[in-house]
């Protein structure tokens, strides 16, 4: 690739660049050299599993890594002890050096599913931190100003709501912040909910002189419910150790506009590919398979992704339903499947509408539906069904 499509390929899906100046130039320092830069991506190990909202970050060190640069994975290990504040209204319980080890351990094999090891640093901040002394964090703090750390939104907005913030948390930006120094990071990558604590990283290294980092930041994905954060707690995750089959379900339970979002964030196809797909007179439920496989491709295989759509298809395409089904037809829109069954008579009321998608008995397509918030983009036909002999066909006028 030529730097200007390297520079493309790194910015598909991200949302912040500081500087693509500064990244263009060390990628040129890069080709001329032949020193690969050096590419950060940090993670606390808080939880023993990642799902794919998790991952869109990491298919970003992935693409450098791709390029020939170099993959550092640090772990957390001194700073999960602090607890990373980002986004939190409250102080996180820190976690103990037992459970970070656990954790560690596997996310070590979780992110080989996606990065070559071979050509992956494995880093743990506490190789350097455990060497401080207090007299070593009196002098990081001289690096910074009070008032800098307390611009951060999520400390700005507990002090508004006069909730507490401990002391040990307005240490954590620096700590992450050193990591960059320590590891002479070239670009760190992060979610949006990190900027700040990138930015900390790249003014530090400014006071340490060090050339500052190029800070690359992804969104954050929202879960199958296409509207909160993906997340276990909300039930609207795909964890990338579910089996094919499951995994293939649950792309094929999202809706049409999230389907792009997932393309955009999870997949390897260009914005012009997506353009065109988009533009195509293609089925969307085509288009979801071929997404579906796409994912599953990256953390199972090619076969187990060919084996989950002929699954799917024996299962929910090709199963006995009824020869005759009821067709109501309503005006085209999106609609709360709560609802949708309400006014079309397959549920009594919403209160029995929801607590038959809770008790698993509601299915949209052939895909079983748990999320009682779930919408349904109703643009060409879909298939209802209650139970087992309630089946409705709808209809978009």
């Amino acid at each position: 690739m030529t730097i200007d499509e390297q520079i493309s390929y790194l910015k598909k899906g991200a949302v912040d660049l500081i500087r693509e100046d500064d990244l263009r130039k060390k990628l040129e320092m890069s080709a001329k050299t032949g020193k690969p830069l050096r590419v950060k991506l940090g993670a606390d190990p808080t939880a023993p599993d990642i799902h794919i909202g998790h991952t869109v970050v990491i298919r970003k060190l992935k693409a450098f890594q791709e390029l020939g640069h170099t993959a550092i994975f640090l772990i957390g290990s001194f700073t999960g002890m602090i607890g990373d504040p980002s986004g939190k209204n409250s102080t996180r319980p820190p976690l103990s050096r037992e459970e970070i080890d656990t954790n560690a351990e596997t996310y070590k094999t979780q992110i080989f599913k996606l990065l070559d090891p071979e050509k992956t640093e494995i880093r743990f901040n506490s190789e350097w931190m455990d060497k401080f002394d207090a007299a070593d964090f009196v002098r990081l703090c001289s690096r910074t100003t009070v008032k800098q750390i307390l611009e951060r939104d999520d400390f700005e907005k507990r002090l508004r709501e006069e909730r507490p913030i401990s002391l040990h948390e307005l240490l954590y930006p620096l700590v992450q912040g050193y990591d960059s120094v320590a590891l002479n990071a070239d670009v760190e990558l992060g979610g949006t909910d990190q900027k700040f604590n990138l930015m900390v990283g790249r003014n530090l290294q400014r006071e340490y002189a060090q050339e500052p980092q190029v800070i690359l930041t992804t969104p954050l994905l929202e879960g199958s419910d296409g509207v909160n954060k993906m997340s276990k707690s909300l039930n609207n995750y795909i964890g990338i150790d579910e089996a094919p089959n499951e995994m293939f379900g649950k792309v094929m339970s999202i809706s049409d506009d999230l389907m792009w979002r997932y393309y955009e964030l999870m997949t390897d196809v260009t914005p012009t590919e997506i353009a065109k797909m988009k533009t195509s007179d293609e089925n969307p439920r085509n288009l979801k398979v071929n997404l579906a496989k796409h994912i599953i491709k990256d953390f199972h295989s090619a076969e187990d992704a060919k084996r989950a759509e002929e699954d799917f298809i024996a299962r929910f395409v090709k199963k006995e339903i009824p020869d005759e089904i009821e067709e109501k037809s309503i005006v085209s829109g999106i609609y709360n499947l709560a609802d949708l069954m309400t006014q079309t008579n397959l549920a009594t009321s919403k209160k029995e509408a929801k607590r038959l998608i809770e008790q698993g008995g509601v299915k949209l397509n052939g895909v079983k539906i748990s999320n009682t918030s779930a919408e349904i983009d109703l643009k060409d036909e879909i298939l209802i069904q209650v139970g087992k002999r309630k089946f409705l066909k709808i209809k978009s006028e």
